[in-house]
């Protein structure tokens, strides 16, 4: 096995959003070090949350196995022809390290960006250079800023599931919710390009209800669907599932995801089934959740109630409708309740959702314009050199 170059090797970027050629960078590091130090220097300009893209980056770097990433808070603007600046951003970074995993001293900096070489003689370390023309790898975070959806599918799988808008239509039985979705789906594909890989993640509990009345059938055959018995671990199990194939068609499909219900939704539904008692607050409903960007709850009211030989709940609709609402309420979510004919539920789906699109797709200048026009970056930066004035390049 060849003996690493380097102890412990240091990478920062503000990686707004993370692209390959961040990956790139922290590869070559991690062959050449022991252990590898990933800063995602984050501002309060910015729209995505530093934190999250720590997360979304640490995934794509994981299999890498010596590799942390840590994420800080830097709002200290930065002119490279000031020392005090340098100072302060050196501090910050030197505290974000000796708080991680390998808090050794730095004896390497690897970088694509001109600020490598200083950056490594304040810590005393080698200073890396690595592809500073974007030759292998011509990405910068400004290129995916200003057109994040014409590069939708360049992005990595990890951040596209980060960044995609998430709609979950929900309500009680028969009510348009599973209508509404597809509708809203199709809409969206229809659109052309990149938007008709728009995923529309179907209700998983009636995938294992079927699954559990075969099961039935096969111990008391011709037994009918009431016999069917519902417990908390049925519920735990559809909620996992949902989740898990909702996050899998957020990283394959398109800047907009649609969800026939979710995970929290199943929590309502577990209390129609088992009784007061709830997982509404059970890490699947809650902590382990994936972000919400809107529910549309589906009003009963004006729509006819259609026996399709699975439904039993045509009298608890209206009570179940407040279920929803209420506990919406109380865990904080966006939702409203969308009624009408389909076509008026489509239209005001699209208005909302477009608007989602418009906000979450949109990001804010990464750091302020300072008297040098030069701001920290990524360690990926523009293939043409130095950041454009006020903006960092990662």
């Amino acid at each position: 096995m060849t003996t690493p170059d380097f102890a412990h090797g240091l990478m920062i970027g503000k990686f707004y959003p993370p692209h390959p050629g961040h990956v790139h960078v922290i590869s070559t590091a991690a062959a050449a070090c022991s252990a590898v130090t990933v800063l995602v220097m984050g501002s309060t300009m910015e729209s995505i949350d530093h934190a999250e893209r720590a997360d979304w980056l640490a995934e794509m770097v994981d299999h890498l196995g010596n590799v942390e990433v840590l994420s800080i808070l830097d709002d200290a603007p930065m002119d490279y022809s000031s020392d005090s600046a340098w100072i302060a951003h050196i501090g910050l970074m030197a505290a974000a390290v000796r708080r991680g995993r390998y808090p050794a001293a730095v004896d390497a900096v690897f970088s694509s960006e001109s600020y490598g070489a200083e950056m490594a003689a304040r810590f005393g370390a080698t200073a890396v250079a690595v592809d500073p023309d974007r030759v292998r790898y011509p990405y910068s975070s400004s290129m995916f800023r200003a057109d994040v959806v014409g590069r939708w599918t360049e992005l990595p799988p990890p951040v596209r599931r980060g960044l995609a808008v998430r709609v979950v239509v929900l309500g009680s039985e028969s009510t348009g919710s599973t209508t509404l979705a597809r509708d809203l789906a199709a809409h969206y594909r229809r659109r052309g390009g990149v938007w008709e890989r728009t995923g529309c993640v179907d209700e998983y509990g009636r995938e294992y209800t079927e699954l559990k009345f075969a099961a039935l059938q096969l111990r008391s055959p011709g037994a009918p669907l009431t016999d069917l018995t519902w417990d908390s671990a049925d519920f735990a199990t559809v909620a996992a599932e949902q989740t898990r194939q909702e996050d899998a068609a957020a990283a394959a499909g398109s800047p907009v995801l649609i969800c026939d219900t979710d995970a929290f939704a199943t929590a309502v539904w577990e209390r129609r089934y088992v009784g007061e008692h709830s997982h509404a607050s059970a890490p699947w409903a809650t902590d382990l959740l994936p972000r919400r960007d809107i529910y549309l709850l589906t009003d009963c009211a004006g729509v006819d109630f259609e026996q399709d030989g699975w439904r039993d709940g045509e009298h608890l609709r209206e009570g179940m409708q407040e279920w929803f609402a209420d506990a919406l309420t109380e865990a904080g979510h966006s939702w409203f309740l969308v009624s009408g004919s389909p076509q008026e539920r489509l239209e005001l789906a699209v208005a909302v959702t477009d608007e989602l699109l418009g906000h979450r797709l949109s990001f804010r200048s990464p750091s302020w314009t300072i008297a040098s026009g030069v701001a920290f970056g990524s360690g990926a930066g523009p293939a043409a050199g130095a950041p454009e004035p006020g903006r960092a390049a990662g």
